[in-house]
């Protein structure tokens, strides 16, 4: 089920809405939260139900590994962390990582193994479940934090909404169990609050508008440019990469938007995820910006273990090549996505390393400078093989041929709905630059979602803010092929 169609906003969430606070108002506390947790199982099972089975399996094998972790913290309470015995923890993590593997680099490591040995080992065509990255990382950081001591959780049913809450169950924000069940379990958070309606209303209907209207226009260029067309001139190359940047920043932002709106509204706040990405002056500074608890899960649980930076500075840049290229295998099995992460770890290195050594560059260039660097490094993200990928980067920098061709401009126009006539390329070419150029200066000037809310004062101009973004958005969901979201894929 997602959150932009209207099964969603005006059957699934309104009567969950109601039933858990009529259980909270009954004071069934404990029915609300089981209620919760089935509600959140049905709205994972909503898209493929087959998959149901394994995310039950897998929460409930992590809640009593857990448990197991948390009698040896409490048993070793005090003691030197030397002597807390690790094996059950690798046990548990090693499961998590297998389920994912098998899930996610199945075919992946099949393909490879033929071409390196050319033999035909057939492809298993495994399906990749939803969500699988987002709740095995929740539950891998779940692990360890019972472990070091910081968590304790008695009760499957918590675990079971912990793991599966429906709003950041299929591509987050990466919670922490710390972080979640107090809310859960405060008194206070079991009313309505008009004020937490209000943000939620606020910030899903801002990244509903972004996703369906701003993310989903800027879709349609970018699979031109990287899957339709065979050719590309510079231009439309750079309309292309440019084109993804947007789209995959308004839709996974729009996404995050609406699972903590939806979330306000049940009185559960959950983690910021995005502060404005492409204002960044550095690669260091973009992920402190962007899918910032991606990073945080990155930081927190392999860069930090590795020593982080109390080592020397070879090691210290051994560690961020080695925390990027997980993180860039964590985000699909291909080898444009080990590129994808290489480059940025290659780009923080040289980053750290500019930053230890010389002064600040000016503060224009070092942010375009690493605007373009993130542009360049999307499509590798975005391209379906390295092929495609060379496509689109080599035509951006081809001076031969630097102008949008007829077919391309064809497509602009129909997109625009302008008349193809002798002017449709003077058209094209305002119509294209001037989005890319309004998107752009959107991102690097405008305040971002979570500022907007924090400064709105709900009154009549917001509610007419509001209801012109959902009218817009609904029009939007008719006039398009409905499409989901774009981390459901990694």
């Amino acid at each position: 089920m997602l959150f932009t169609t209207f099964d969603f906003i005006f059957i699934y969430l309104p009567i969950v809405f109601v039933i858990y606070f009529i259980l909270n108002k009954l004071r069934l506390i404990r029915l609300g939260i089981a209620f919760l947790a089935v509600a959140s199982i049905f709205f994972y099972g909503y898209w493929n139900y087959i998959y149901v089975p394994l995310i039950i399996a897998s929460f409930t094998f992590n809640f009593f590994v857990g448990s197991k972790l948390c009698a040896i913290a409490t048993k070793f309470e005090g003691q030197e962390k030397a002597k807390k015995p690790k094996g059950f923890l690798a046990f548990g993590i090693l499961a998590n990582i297998t389920l994912l593997g098998y899930y996610k680099y199945t075919d992946f490591f099949i393909e490879n193994f033929n071409g390196i040995f050319g033999s035909s080992v057939p492809l298993m065509h495994v399906i990749l479940p939803l969500g699988i990255s987002f709740f095995t990382f929740t539950q891998i950081a779940f692990l360890v934090d019972c472990y070091r001591g910081f968590v304790r959780e008695r009760s499957f049913i918590n675990y079971a909404l912990f793991v599966t809450y429906f709003p950041h169950l299929l591509a987050g924000p990466i919670i922490h169990h710390a972080e979640m069940m107090p809310q859960f379990a405060n008194l206070r958070r079991k009313k309505i609050h008009y004020k937490n309606i209000s943000f939620g209303l606020f910030l899903f209907c801002v990244g509903l508008f972004k996703k369906v209207v701003i993310a989903d226009f800027f879709a349609r260029f970018a699979t031109y440019g990287f899957d339709t067309s065979t050719t590309l001139s510079m231009a439309e190359a750079w309309v292309s990469s440019l084109s993804y940047t947007f789209q995959l920043y308004f839709d996974f932002s729009g996404y995050t938007d609406m699972a903590i709106g939806i979330s306000y509204m049940f009185n559960i706040v959950l983690p910021f995820n995005f502060n404005s990405p492409y204002k960044a002056t550095s690669i260091g500074d973009f992920w402190h910006r962007w899918h910032m608890t991606l990073s945080r899960f990155l930081r927190d649980y392999i860069y930090i273990p590795l020593g982080g930076n109390r080592v020397g500075e070879t090691r210290l840049y051994t560690n961020l090549l080695m925390v990027f290229l997980i993180g860039g295998i964590w985000h699909g099995a291909g080898w444009t996505f080990v590129v994808w992460g290489c480059m940025h770890g290659i780009g923080i290195v040289i980053s750290r390393y500019y930053s230890l050594h010389f002064k600040k560059l000016n503060k224009f260039l070092a942010w375009f400078l690493t605007f373009n660097f993130v542009n360049i490094a999307w499509i590798f993200f975005r391209a379906n093989d390295m092929n495609s990928a060379f496509k689109v980067l080599g035509a951006m920098f081809d001076f031969t041929n630097i102008k949008f061709g007829v077919e391309f401009v064809r497509f602009v126009n129909s997109t625009f709905g302008i008349v193809d006539n002798i002017e449709r390329f003077k058209v094209a070419n305002a119509s294209m630059w001037g989005v890319l150029l309004l998107a752009l200066i959107v991102c690097v000037f405008a305040k971002n979602s979570q500022e907007m809310m924090e400064r709105s004062h709900f009154d009549w101009r917001t509610t007419l803010f509001l209801c012109f973004l959902l009218i817009c958005s609904f029009f939007a969901t008719r006039s398009v092929v409905e499409s989901q979201f774009l981390y459901f894929n990694f």
